[in-house]
């Protein structure tokens, strides 16, 4: 297809891998809302739920993110908005929050989507946490050329998250999915250097970027639960409750996939997309293999052309 990078193939197959993972703990967290005491005690005793383990918006949406990368090597942010609103009006029962129903549901009656974004907000913009549960996989596709990710991930998020925070949540777990990459990859780029120092030093100014320097603040013998009460863990279901939390998780627990996934859903919040976007981070350092079998086993299908290659 004329239009696409020489490597593209390549990058496509770190979008995969990323969307394995963000597909996996998507499904993963989900599966632990219900009765707080329940979930607790199954955290607790790390058994995980049995099958089937049904994805949600958050892997819905990062599989149109996935297709307009394959198609295109870039994001339209025309197609991305098509392609949100026919995945959502195929499966509306999702999870997708009242605003993105409304977006989505603009979008699909023919309303612009650069008006629909706008309409559920007074104009100011969605900040929620939709644009970074999604982007992933887009931080892998470009994780060689950061420049080009931080420009390509507001693309992304402006469809559905016209507000700035917003946005710069979506760059960051862009960037925390990039640098994941790069440290097993290309280690010489990000020497010396943790993935939340990384992503902090790329992120739009704002509170999302103010949320990752509290948590570079934070020593190293800080309990998830202490950095979920100070940094929130998507209760807000907002970027700059989310973000940051999900960074430090990442940075603190990037060698382990299980470990990671494990302690983001024992901050429980909005357990669904902080494990969506953990998952689409650490995959990329520790490979396609850390997932458990029996995890992906457990996890709903995805589309064929949506699997990568052997682990």
């Amino acid at each position: 297809m004329s239009g696409l990078p020489p490597d593209h193939d390549v990058r496509m197959q770190r979008a995969l891998v990323s969307l394995a993972g963000l597909s996996v703990g998507d499904a993963f967290g989900e599966r632990f809302f219900g009765p707080p005491g329940l979930a607790q005690s199954l955290i607790g005793q790390r058994k995980a739920p049995p099958p089937k383990w049904s994805w949600t918006d958050d892997t819905a949406m990062a599989l149109s993110v996935v297709e307009v990368l394959a198609r295109h090597g870039r994001i339209d942010q025309d197609d991305l908005a098509a392609c949100f609103a026919r995945r959502h009006a195929e499966e509306p029962m999702r999870g997708y929050g009242a605003g993105a129903r409304q977006i989505l549901s603009s979008i699909d009656a023919g309303v612009a989507w650069r008006i629909a974004a706008a309409e559920p907000f007074g104009a100011m913009g969605s900040h929620g946490n939709g644009g970074a549960m999604r982007v992933a996989p887009l931080g892998a596709y470009f994780a060689d050329d950061v420049d080009r990710l931080v420009a390509e991930a507001m693309l992304s998020a402006q469809v559905t998250h016209q507000h700035p925070e917003g946005q710069a949540g979506a760059v960051a777990a862009a960037l925390g999915a990039a640098y994941a990459w790069q440290r097993g990859h290309t280690p010489d780029l990000v020497a010396g250097k943790s993935l939340l120092e990384l992503v902090e030093a790329r992120t739009p100014p704002g509170e999302v970027r103010l949320g990752l320097r509290q948590a570079l603040a934070m020593p190293p013998s800080t309990s998830v639960e202490h950095a979920a009460s100070v940094l929130g863990s998507g209760y807000a279901v907002i970027a700059q409750d989310t973000v940051p939390f999900c960074v430090w998780v990442a940075s603190k627990f990037i060698e382990s996939y299980e470990e990671a996934l494990w302690q983001t859903v024992s901050a429980l919040g909005d357990r669904d997309t902080t494990c969506a976007i953990v998952g689409g981070m650490v995959v990329l350092h520790a490979g396609l293999a850390s997932i458990p079998e029996r995890w992906l086993v457990s996890r709903e299908g995805l589309p064929l052309a949506f699997k990568p290659g052997p682990r």
